[in-house]
Formats: structure tokens, sequence, C-alpha cells
């Protein structure tokens, strides 16, 4: 299996990054090929600009060619994994930049020329992962509705293939976590993802 793995945290010495690495790790040694985007480290605009929400509806619309080899990897995946720490309970403003300016018409949908209507374009992505951490207690995420994991667990899997499997990991009161905490969260994503 192909997985894309999409990282959205700006410290490379952080446990996001540390996330990220035993992700990719798991699924290496379970033998898929990764791709691996940073966002922070890429140097990623998260603003879509004029000119791009004007080309939105258009047959051309990706202007960037930073975005288009994005989108490239989007539509060679069989898997998409998304690494990011939940902030202000939902995604960083670079992931959701990401999905403003890569999952566009011709990649992530398809609009019916007759009835107007969405349809899937994200059928090669069978499986759809999301790996956070929360500054905040489950219930307290859970009151806030957990923006992030909608976003992902629902809009983009929505773009994904009819019989696609989501998988959610979150660490929760990571501001009150201990190492123990954390050594145990990594061990938790590398068993699940090595399982795929």
């Amino acid at each position: 299996m192909r997985v894309l793995v999409v990282q959205a945290h700006p410290h490379p010495g952080s446990f996001n990054h540390a996330i990220c690495e035993a992700a990719v790790e798991a699924l290496q040694a379970n033998g898929h090929v990764v791709d691996r985007i940073d966002l922070y480290a890429e140097g990623f605009a998260a603003a879509m600009s004029a000119a791009e929400r004007l080309a939105y509806e258009s047959d051309q619309p990706i202007l960037s060619e930073h975005v288009r080899r994005h989108a490239a990897l989007v539509t060679r995946a069989d898997a998409m994994v998304f690494v990011y720490p939940t902030w202000w309970f939902g995604l960083p403003a670079v992931l959701k930049g990401w999905l403003d300016r890569v999952m566009v018409p011709g990649v992530a949908f398809r609009l019916d020329q007759k009835t107007n209507k969405v349809k899937r374009g994200l059928t090669n992505v069978r499986r759809i992962a999301g790996i956070t951490t929360y500054g905040s207690s489950r219930r307290n995420v859970a009151l806030m509705s957990d923006g992030g994991r909608r976003t992902i667990g629902r809009c983009v899997r929505l773009m994904a293939h009819t019989r696609c499997r989501r998988t959610w990991l979150g660490m929760y009161g990571m501001d009150r976590s201990s190492d123990a905490d954390r050594k145990l969260f990594l061990e938790r994503v590398a068993k699940v993802l090595g399982a795929w």
C-alpha cells in the first residue's frame, strides 16, 4: 500500500514529530511505501490566493507547482495519515490551508456537469487516519465537537472510497502528560499503524 503522511507542526523537536516518526517507521516496517509531507518544513503557504480562488472552479484549479506535486501524491495514495496538534479545537491553519489548496475539484472531488452534485474524487484512498494531540481532556474536546476529527474523519473520508476505513488516535491532556504517557502513546501509534 502507498501511504501519504501529512504532518503539521512547526517545531522539529516536538512530540508531534516523534509521533510522525513512529507512524512512518511502523508503516515502512509493515512493507508500505510512505510519502511524507512536512508542511512547515516545506514552507507550505496556507492562504489561498485570489488567483487560486478564481481558478478553483475552472479546468485548471491548481496554479502552484508546489501544490501540484502534493495533489499528485494524493491521487497516488492508497491511504492517508494526518499528524498534527489540535489548536483551538481544530486543525492548525497550515493543514486547513493545505486542504483548501490541494483538495480541489479534479483531485478530491468532481462536480457532475448535469446535476452539479459532488462526486468522490479520492476513490483510490481506502484508509484514513488522524493522529493528534489535545491539550484538553477528552470531555472538553467532545464538548467542543472536535473540529479536526470531523474535518478529516467525515469530510475528507466522504471524498474517499465508499469502503474507506477510518482510524483515530488522540492523545488527550497532552499538557499534563508524563514521559510514560507519551511513550505509551507512541507505542499505540506504532501498534495500530503496524497492523495496517
